[in-house]
């Protein structure tokens, strides 16, 4: 589904990423995780156009992505911090990404779910952090794209809206799509996620599920099995 091969990404004399290989196969929930400044973001932004590697390939659905625009549309994605103008109501803000993106129905269902229908005539710029959140999300699942990308999808999330998160990302992997997925919350990546890429100072360091990361830390938990690999490294 997403085959990364030798990834480098420099920012002046900041090297971020620096020779990733990484194979995403079709199907299940990746976790990418790793400390602030290991990558993740950068990496997510070079598999979507946002930002153009220094040396390196991506290749989405065996097709290679630099200077072509369309496999985007094979995409959703739910940015870390979107920033939408302030003024805009929730209803035109939906109404404007379906005229940019195409026709669908599966809004509604997903505003009934996240009870936005109070807010859906409130301006953006007076929602809560968790409800523009709730709003976001919307607009990232409201549409039938095969890969779905989420960059701290939990981010002031209440637990209802929680609780229906995961659930609405296990039926899209049950129905067959890639997730990919960044969090800070390991209660919430151990419970959702399949398999685990932890990136370390712009390399991936491990790639495999949860059970093969316990028994390479020698540890009983998933948090822990985390905390040994960063000690590890900074050691």
């Amino acid at each position: 589904m997403i085959t990364i091969n030798n990834l480098h990404k420099r920012f002046g004399k900041n090297q971020v990423l620096k020779g990733v290989d990484l194979e995403i196969k079709e199907g299940g929930i990746f976790a990418i995780l790793g400390p602030n400044g290991s990558g993740k973001t950068t990496l997510i932004k070079c598999i979507l156009g946002m930002a153009l590697p220094t040396k390196g390939t991506i290749l989405v659905k065996d097709r290679p992505v630099a200077k072509h625009w369309k496999y985007r549309k094979e995409i959703d994605y739910l940015p870390q911090i979107a920033n939408f103008p302030g003024n805009l109501k929730v209803r035109e803000l939906i109404a404007m990404i379906k005229d940019l993106r195409g026709s669908t129905d599966a809004d509604e269902a997903l505003i009934k779910s996240f009870d936005l229908a109070p807010f859906m005539d409130k301006k953006l710029g007076n929602l809560s952090g968790g409800t523009k959140q709730k709003v976001n999300l919307v607009l990232t699942f409201m549409f039938n794209s095969p890969i779905i990308i989420l960059d701290e999808p939990t981010a002031g999330l209440d637990p209802i809206a929680m609780l229906f998160l995961k659930e609405l990302i296990n039926k899209e992997r049950a129905s067959g799509k890639t997730v990919l997925i960044t969090s800070h919350i390991m209660s919430f990546v151990e419970e959702i996620a399949g398999e685990i890429v932890f990136l370390l100072e712009g390399k991936v360091y491990f790639k495999g599920d949860i059970a093969a990361l316990k028994a390479k830390t020698g540890q009983k938990d998933f948090e822990h099995a985390i905390a040994t690999m960063l000690k590890e490294n900074y050691a």
